[in-house]
């Protein structure tokens, strides 16, 4: 039974997992936005998540030494840390999305496109006429 599990395997150990999670995260801050399985997306989700809080704390410096420890490249956490004080100053998680992308050639399996929510919160207008 899958009692209290939060996260998905992937099909890999948990080293694996964690460096298949960290080069996705800083691919993901890198270019934006990135195209991969569904699962995997999923789970890079809560991962970049996480990192934007890390980011968003007023200890600075702190927070680049914890991003070192999550993220590969110096790109990749500056990048963080300038979206986390431009972008998301105002937001309270919900960061980014998954959007799901049709199947892939080879195996058919589910792909979806994860990407950053860089509008701003405004409330949409309703096009009924009152």
């Amino acid at each position: 039974m899958r009692h209290m599990v939060k996260s998905r395997k992937l099909g890999r150990n948990t080293p694996h997992r964690m460096s298949m999670l960290r080069n996705l995260a800083s691919s993901l801050f890198e270019h934006g936005t990135i195209s991969t399985t569904l699962g995997r997306a999923k789970e890079l989700r809560s991962f970049a998540e996480k990192m934007i809080t890390i980011a968003k704390t007023k200890d600075k410096l702190n927070a680049i030494r914890l991003l070192k420890s999550k993220l590969y490249t110096k790109v990749a956490i500056q990048k963080c840390i300038e979206m986390a004080e431009k972008d998301f100053k105002e937001r309270n998680g919900g960061y980014t999305r998954v959007v799901k992308n049709g199947f892939r050639y080879g195996d058919c399996a589910p792909v979806g496109v994860i990407q950053f929510v860089l509008e701003s919160k405004t409330k949409k207008q309703s096009s009924k006429i009152s």
